[in-house]
């Protein structure tokens, strides 16, 4: 019973009887243990608020955290690094599908000179590929990133990026530029909570002075962030959930690291003698002579070294090994690798307790986690796709005459990407044969799924045949298991 309990009850007994009898009833109906207050849930106390207010007053720690453990974490890298690795790879190729052959290509060409940092970025430091794993970097750490479309009088096309971090969203302006929207985070919404507009902070090249801000429609603003909410206007770090853990590894491991360091270290003290009673000068003194100072002494090998008359040495040699680290670290780089989404061998590179069918689920599951990751950055290069098509159009650098009546047709595209290398090559070509030969997979698909363009693959495959049998090898069997037409059609004649 608390303090105001017993105060009513001094007063008025029923009353304190009503409220102990109406507080049981109430607890009563949380048929939940998530959601009552007994003793293990005690202090644990939250509220509902909108994704926004829950996110506004943590969102700058969260990223400042997230950024120093990327400066000083190799954990927090690996993470990183692993969705930057299966994300963007090598990078997109671009296969334009106009239904015209040559103007594909023609497309393609005109995509490639592009994507060359001279041409696709402002600032002529990033090609695209570099860009985009910028922006997946970014994402992971600082929640998000902003691509902001230039129109530019320099470079191939009149049409380049410019990346804004989220810093760089003025959130101290509250003035909407039309009336009836308002403006959050930096960010201007309608009253359906669609963004119109950005302010963007406008630095000194020394990044200190600041000017006023400057406003860019959303028509020429890519927002590259994750959703998890309705009510969440900007963006969170992907790894907000997981920086705690990630900072417990760091340092513990700094504790281990010292604590090893120290008992790899031979320590000797020197145990003094009972000094002999004396007369004036000589109280404390047992040889005759100076004493042996021991200041600034070193070990070293082979050395030999007297010691006063009395004195002895103890050596402190502590046992102690990191062994219980290895296990700790493990569980808790699982730990970080699940709550991202991917698997313990990702993130850490240990390969020693998989086998193939181990390392071939964990793929598969990871995968999972990544194609979320490219589903949404397919969206932000669709976008830059059909914005470069139609600049190299309005510029002349690419010429389609039907363009504006039929451009749907003429922004058709797919992207491949470079496949990663097998686990077990013969097995992987194995499955793809047997996918082929039963009808689960065309080879259009599984083209695909090694990141070539499956006519480009049929027109190399026809080149090498009709090549080699100019020269007089029979290479078709090579490739297909096949015998030589010819001789095939002789043994059906024959029988």
């Amino acid at each position: 019973m608390g303090l105001i309990d017993s105060i009513v009850a001094a007063f008025s007994p029923e009353a304190a009887y009503r409220r102990e009898a109406y507080r049981q009833a109430y607890e009563a109906l949380k048929n939940y243990d998530a959601g009552n207050y007994d003793r293990p849930n005690q202090n644990w106390r939250v509220g509902n608020q909108s994704a926004e207010l829950t996110d506004r007053y943590s969102r700058d720690e969260v990223k400042a955290r997230a950024r120093d453990l990327e400066r000083n974490s190799d954990i927090m890298n690996s993470v990183v690094g692993a969705f930057k690795r299966n994300v963007v790879g090598s990078g997109f190729s671009i296969q334009a599908k106009t239904e015209e052959p040559e103007l594909n290509k023609e497309i393609e060409r005109a995509w490639k000179r592009w994507c060359k940092k001279r041409n696709c970025d402002v600032t002529g430091t990033q090609s695209l590929n570099q860009i985009i794993r910028m922006a997946v970097e970014r994402k992971k750490i600082d929640g998000g990133i902003l691509f902001v479309k230039r129109y530019t009088s320099d470079g191939f096309i009149p049409f380049k990026l410019q990346m804004i971090e989220v810093d760089e969203l003025d959130g101290s302006t509250t003035n909407p530029k039309k009336a009836g929207n308002k403006v959050v985070g930096g960010i201007e919404y309608n009253s359906f909570n669609r963004p119109v507009g950005y302010f963007i902070k406008q630095y000194d090249i020394d990044g200190y002075g600041m000017r006023e801000p400057v406003y860019v429609e959303e028509k020429d603003v890519i927002f590259y962030f994750t959703k998890k909410r309705p009510t969440q206007l900007r963006e969170m770090s992907d790894m907000a959930a997981t920086i705690p853990r990630v900072r417990d590894v760091n340092e513990f491991m700094m504790a281990v690291s010292v604590k090893e360091r120290i008992e790899a270290c031979l320590s000797v003290f020197i145990k003094r003698g009972v000094p002999q009673m004396g007369i004036g000068r000589q109280n404390g003194s047992t040889t005759a002579g100076d004493k042996v100072s021991y200041d600034g002494k070193l070990l070293s090998p082979g050395m030999i070294k007297e010691l006063n008359v009395g004195d002895e040495i103890q050596v402190v040699n502590p046992a102690g090994q990191g062994a219980d680290a290895t296990s700790f670290t493990k569980l808790q780089q699982r730990l970080i690798g699940a709550g991202q989404g991917i698997s313990y061998e990702a993130t850490s590179r240990d390969m020693s307790e998989a086998n193939y069918s181990s390392a071939r689920q964990g793929m598969i599951e990871d995968d999972l986690t990544y194609g979320e990751e490219k589903e949404l950055l397919m969206e932000v290069l669709d976008e830059i796709y059909e914005t470069f098509v139609i600049s190299a159009v309005l510029s002349g650098a690419v010429s389609i005459p039907r363009f504006w009546e039929e451009k749907e047709r003429y922004l058709a595209h797919d992207w491949t990407q470079e496949p990663r290398p097998w686990i077990d090559p013969q097995k992987e070509s194995n499955a793809n044969k047997t996918a082929l030969q039963t009808g689960q997979k065309t080879f259009k698909q599984i083209a695909a799924e090694s990141g070539r363009d499956w006519r480009d693959q049929v027109d190399d495959i026809a080149e090498v045949c009709e090549y080699a049998k100019e020269k007089g090898i029979d290479i078709e069997s090579y490739i297909f298991g096949v015998k030589d037409k010819e001789e095939t059609d002789g043994r059906e004649n024959e029988e």
